[in-house]
């Protein structure tokens, strides 16, 4: 059972689990979904200060307090007790082109050589770690909430925003992933 648990699962398995969230938060009661909105319940639960944008019932949405605790919890419990030591098999036309950008381990999750606290301090990694949070965290308050919100959550209530949001983004990825990561790894 453990080896199973440790593979990744196919996409007519865990494609229809995550959709089944939405009709359970509909049943429920909830209309919302994602970690942004966990955080700025965070905020409003901790923060004291007199800021508009945190003055509401956070209460009414603690369940997804929860949900954050279960991804955090979820996360160590797969990094600590289900990762496999064994390289990610990776095509061999972007193990050629990745290794022309300097990356070459594969053996976690995310390349070594990018991201580790050596590499914050040069020029790429401040890009891509410091400024990319940003982008992120920015990006996401001023869409209005993150890709698991406005892709699961707002597309199956049918809401125009989320569509809009959902093609931001991967029109953005696109954009990245192709024209300018090529360009900040080659720094």
């Amino acid at each position: 059972m453990l080896e199973w648990i440790k593979q990744p699962w196919p996409w007519y398995v865990a494609g229809p689990l995550i959709g089944l969230t939405v009709p359970l938060l509909l049943i429920l009661g909830n209309r919302t979904f994602g970690i942004s909105s966990s955080l700025r319940h965070i905020c409003a639960a901790c923060m004291p200060g007199n800021l508009p944008f945190f003055k509401y019932d956070w209460k009414k949405e603690s369940w997804n307090l929860f949900f954050v605790a279960g991804v955090l919890i979820g996360g160590f419990i797969a990094a600590n007790y289900l990762s496999t030591t064994t390289p990610l098999v990776v095509n061999p036309k972007l193990v050629e082109e990745m290794a022309g950008y300097g990356i070459t381990n594969y053996e976690g999750l995310i390349p070594k050589e990018l991201f580790n606290w050596p590499a914050l301090f040069t020029i790429k990694g401040f890009i891509l770690m410091i400024v990319g949070g940003f982008l992120v965290g920015f990006g996401t308050r001023y869409a209005g909430g993150c890709t698991s919100g406005h892709s699961i959550m707002g597309l199956s209530n049918l809401q125009w925003p989320s569509l809009v949001a959902t093609c931001c983004f991967m029109a953005g990825g696109f954009i990245m992933a192709n024209l300018i990561l090529p360009i900040i790894l080659k720094l």
